[in-house]
């Protein structure tokens, strides 16, 4: 007489999450960057596709002689340098601030707008960012916060950050 087979066990979904989460996770990145977020201006044509790639804190400012007398280093600040990819996906040739379209709120729900601040992140946006349809560019925005000031979320939106469409990354 044949035994009656035990049931196959099912993985569950959490089992299955438990299982593909470090994968997921390192596509990311350790500070939960890489999402893509497609973003609309207030013109027609104009669309972003906007990338946090990466999140450097602190960021060291970059080597810049002082002038005489001057005090740059404040003890109760740092820099906060954050990499986005910009991919112009409309029709419209984009011409913008990334630093004035970004923002990074922290966990009190302050706001600070991004600089063009040289740090040894890496290079910074111009002034002023030209895309023509199909075109991308790398570069970081840098944001100058208190020490203690604990990092929530980065947004952009185009038309120096007064556009609608606003893209929103959570922190970890």
């Amino acid at each position: 007489m044949r035994r009656p087979r035990p049931p196959r066990r099912l993985r569950t979904p959490l089992t299955v999450l438990a299982l593909l989460a470090p994968a997921l996770l390192g596509a990311l990145g350790p500070d939960g960057s890489g999402e893509t977020i497609p973003l609309s201006g207030t013109d027609p044509g104009q669309h972003l596709d906007v990338t946090l790639t990466r999140v450097v804190d602190p960021a060291d400012p970059a080597p810049t002689p002082a002038p005489a007398g001057s005090d740059s280093d404040t003890d109760s600040d740092r820099l906060v340098a954050v990499e986005f990819r910009l991919e112009n996906t409309g029709t419209a040739v984009y011409q913008d601030s990334p630093a004035k379209s970004s923002h990074l709120l922290d966990s009190d729900g302050e706001r600070f707008t991004g600089s063009n601040t040289t740090t040894t992140a890496g290079p910074a946006f111009p002034d002023t960012v030209t895309l023509a349809p199909g075109g991308s560019a790398l570069g970081f925005v840098t944001f100058r916060l208190p020490n203690d000031a604990a990092l929530a979320a980065v947004q952009f939106a185009l038309n120096s950050g007064l556009a609608d469409d606003v893209g929103h990354w959570s922190l970890p």
